[in-house]
């Protein structure tokens, strides 16, 4: 009985190191893969898309902190002449939630004019929003606005299908450590999922006709750098 449990220990033991290598090594290499290509907002460089990833709204459709930081991050950039679009990505499955109008709304208020907003319907995961920034929009390189938890994997997935992506620190505020932690802890299978989604199983999200926000012509020039 001693040598089952024993052994019941050590399979234990071996299960949960297996666990924490193949969770936590991936986003340990994401995240120093990611590391050199972000920045505050003052430091970004200049691009002609920033490209703000959906986080959730409110009960009454606003969105939410988190949201609304990444938001008024992107609007910053804007307002900085760092960049000329903002791409507002997020997911409206259904007639009642609407993340990117929520979004737009949201940067309208904040002096952004609604010709310089593009709308991303589908951009219910972060792959689904780098891969449609490519194949929809016709963009090969943005500023992905988000907070510093999220954008290891963001810079991660756009540059690993073929979107040169920098990314900008959305962080306007101190969060809750509670938030931090479940933040932390989701990114974990979040990140190794991003790993086979890039280099495994290649799903396609949700497409549609081209929508390029720049003429074909212009999208070949180089962008300009601070």
């Amino acid at each position: 009985m001693k040598r089952l449990l024993r052994w019941f220990y050590r399979l234990g033991i071996l299960l949960f190191t297996l666990a924490v290598v193949s969770l936590g090594l991936p986003r340990l290499i994401t995240e120093l893969y990611a590391r050199p290509r972000i920045h505050r907002i003052d430091d970004a460089p200049k691009n002609r898309v920033a490209v703000v990833l959906g986080a959730g709204l409110r009960r009454d459709g606003t969105p939410t902190p988190v949201l609304a930081d990444r938001v008024a991050a992107a609007v910053e950039l804007y307002k900085q002449g760092k960049v000329q679009k903002l791409l507002m990505s997020g997911d409206n499955r259904f007639v009642t939630y609407n993340e990117p109008q929520a979004m737009a709304d949201y940067a309208r208020s904040l002096g952004v004019p609604a010709e310089d907003i593009v709308l991303d319907y589908a951009g219910r995961r972060t792959y689904d929003t780098c891969y449609r920034a490519g194949r929809i929009f016709g963009l090969d390189e943005v500023l992905l606005v988000t907070q510093n938890f999220h954008l290891p994997r963001a810079v991660f997935i756009c540059n690993q299908l073929g979107i040169r992506a920098e990314g900008v620190s959305a962080d306007l505020r101190t969060y809750s450590l509670r938030s931090q932690i479940i933040w932390w802890l989701r990114e974990l299978p979040a990140t190794l999922t991003a790993w086979l989604d890039v280099w495994v199983l290649h799903p396609l999200p949700v497409l549609g006709n081209p929508e390029p926000i720049f003429p074909p012509a212009n999208q070949a020039e180089p962008s300009p750098r601070s």
